[in-house]
């Protein structure tokens, strides 16, 4: 199916108990819509915040600072570093 701007649309099943599919009749009223239109809505906001959760994590004041004076004064690679990025020259043949 597709709307009038082109964009393809695919399908999700969905169950839910009678609870939730009351829930759900409920929060699309309030809304003045339908639950057709609120679940994809409102699906797709929910999965954005459950993956911005997991993949950006913001440090305490005092890491910041750390992390920032890391970056702008790196200190000099030990012998195990200098080790491992030879092993890796030697790897990768460069």
């Amino acid at each position: 199916m597709a709307d009038t701007a082109g964009t393809r649309h695919e399908r999700v099943h969905l169950r839910v108990d009678a609870r939730g599919k009351c829930k759900l009749e409920r929060a699309a009223a309030c809304e003045k819509t339908t639950v057709s239109r609120f679940m994809p809505r409102n699906a797709v906001t929910a999965a954005e915040r459950v993956i911005e959760a997991r993949e950006r994590h913001v440090l305490p004041a005092t890491d910041q600072d750390a992390f920032h004076d890391a970056r702008l004064n790196p200190s000099a690679p030990n012998a195990a570093l200098r080790r491992a990025a030879r092993r890796y020259r030697e790897r990768i043949g460069g």
